[in-house]
Formats: structure tokens, sequence, C-alpha cells
């Protein structure tokens, strides 16, 4: 997985110099598990293809916000994507308000691993299988907003707590799944 790191940032250094090529690599490496991102968040095929399209351009435009001191390179695009996807979210629901008009979302789509990059699914397995570990106030914090895209704000309204529990909750669970992560990468 370490080489995949190096490599990541060996590549990013050659998009800061506009080779597509480069480009090209992260997007194919990546683009699978973006998606699966996006659509987890978004519940929407055309709207995860939307994000995946705005992610891979801030990474043409932007590549120059990743810093390899704060973290894994894949990490960083998967973050930057549910961020993005939450965006759209929100837009659209803007959108369809001013039109007075509701949107139907699936409650819920099937995604296959298949697609996504192996060693991003197993990354994504381990840290599931941590979130599961965690005491069962805070896995439920980090799969409402990571993985169902609810603000600090909506969580504390949807589950009846202040919004200092909320914050409080994440921060200690996010603690917790870094470390044990790094406990798993050390052996």
């Amino acid at each position: 997985m370490r080489d995949t790191q190096t490599n990541d940032i060996l590549l990013l250094q050659r998009v800061e110099k506009g080779d597509r090529d480069a480009f090209r690599a992260l997007y194919h490496r990546y683009a699978n598990a973006v998606y699966s991102v996006a659509l987890r968040v978004t519940r929407d095929p055309e709207l995860a293809e939307e994000v995946v399209q705005d992610v891979f351009m801030k990474l043409w435009h932007k590549h120059h916000l990743y810093d390899a001191t704060r973290g894994r390179f894949g990490t960083w695009l998967l973050s930057i994507t549910r961020f993005a996807a939450i965006d759209r979210l929100r837009y659209e629901n803007r959108r369809f308000r001013a039109a007075d008009e509701e949107k139907t979302v699936p409650s819920r789509v099937e995604v296959h691993t298949a697609q996504a990059d192996h060693d991003l699914w197993e990354m994504g397995q381990h840290l599931r299988m941590l979130v599961e570990r965690l005491p069962k106030e805070q896995r439920q914090v980090v799969e409402l907003a990571y993985f169902q895209g609810f603000t600090h704000r909506e969580l504390a309204e949807y589950l009846g707590i202040p919004l200092g529990t909320v914050k409080s909750r994440l921060r200690l669970a996010l603690t917790k799944l870094r470390d044990m992560w790094q406990e798993g990468m050390e052996r």
C-alpha cells in the first residue's frame, strides 16, 4: 500500500506539470471508488456521475491543495468526493424546492464492489470493520455523517441531542478509528 501512495504522489507531481497521462492514470485508479462514494451519498447514479466529473476537474485544477503530510492521497480524494456529493445534494435540494418539485430518491442502491479498485475496496472493508467496533453512539454519528451525508446540525436535530455532543462523538470516533487504523497498518 505504501507503493500505491508513492506512485500517487509521483503521478500528482506529473499532473502539476500538465501531464494528461498521469491524470488519466489517477482517474483509472480512483474513478470507481470516487463513483461509489458519490453514489452512496447521493443515491442517484446521474448525480454521482456529475460528482465524479466535478471531483476530477478539481483534481486537475486544484491538485496543489493535497498535502502529503496530512494523509494518503486516496483518503484525501475520497474525502473531497464526499464533500462534493453533499454539496451537489444541497444544490439539487435547493433547486427542486425553488421549483416546488419533489425528487424521489431510491431507498437503496446496490454498489458493486467488483468495480472498485481492489486495494481501495480492501481498505474500505477494513474501515467498515473498524467502524463496527466503535461504541454504538459513535458508530451511529459516523455512519450518518460520512455514509449518509448528514451535517452536524442535521445530526443534532435527527438524533435529538445537542450540537456539541454530536461534534464530541464524531471527534472521539474519528480519533479511535485513526488509532485502530494505524494499529492495523503496523502489523
